[in-house]
């Protein structure tokens, strides 16, 4: 398979063995509205995993460089980013399909061109773990909740919540700027080489590997 990377200043054509590789080891992505630029925060499992990404690839990215594209397709999309790195070593492109969701709709709205690139870490958190007034998931506090050990569904009729569950998103401090956002649907990725790119190695390329077995 052929692989397309975005290297100096040209798109060049490697092997699908290059060092630069596609990540998609992501719980999801976030957006942060209230900060000067609005904030596209990936999301790791663990925080010295999203520390070690830092550290060994987005650190490397040149921010005038980096592109975030949003690949519409029914009701998710595709988050694809990619940069050129002053460090080859350990430089990875990202990408992770998710559900259209208000988060994303209202980012997309009001975004105006430009955002921070932060990375965070999601940890999900049980009755245990929070206050009385936490909100679970469900949309009701962790008091409308059963008070045992073993039960901790919910009070309320109309839910259907069987176990009180959150999460908690912390964001690591380090940022880039990303002046480079475009949305696009996926019958206009071939004329966007980084979305083409993710695509064509990531859904087409892996559909043609399916059809040969």
């Amino acid at each position: 398979m052929i692989m397309y990377i975005y290297a100096e200043h040209n798109f060049v054509i490697l092997s699908s063995d290059s060092q630069v590789k596609w990540f998609d080891d992501l719980v999801g992505v976030a957006y942060r509205y209230y900060d000067l630029r609005m904030n596209v925060i990936p999301l790791f499992h663990d925080f010295k995993k999203a520390q070690l990404f830092w550290r060994e690839t987005i650190k490397w990215w040149n921010d005038h460089s980096i592109k975030i594209r949003f690949v519409e397709s029914g009701n998710t999309y595709w988050f694809i980013m990619g940069a050129e790195s002053t460090s080859r070593e350990n430089d990875r492109f990202l990408f992770k399909i998710l559900p259209i969701s208000s988060h994303y709709e209202r980012f997309k709205k009001g975004h105006e061109g430009t955002a921070y690139l932060r990375l965070g870490v999601y940890t999900k958190k049980y009755k245990k773990d929070v206050k009385n007034n936490a909100k679970c998931n469900c949309g009701h506090i962790k008091e409308d909740h059963e008070e045992g050990d073993e039960n901790d569904s919910c009070l309320f009729e109309v839910c259907d919540c069987e176990k009180f569950e959150t999460f908690q998103i912390n964001i690591l401090k380090k940022k880039k700027t990303v002046t480079n956002i475009k949305f696009l649907t996926e019958v206009e990725i071939k004329e966007d080489v980084l979305a083409w790119n993710c695509l064509s190695v990531n859904k087409y390329g892996k559909k043609e590997k399916d059809a040969d077995k």
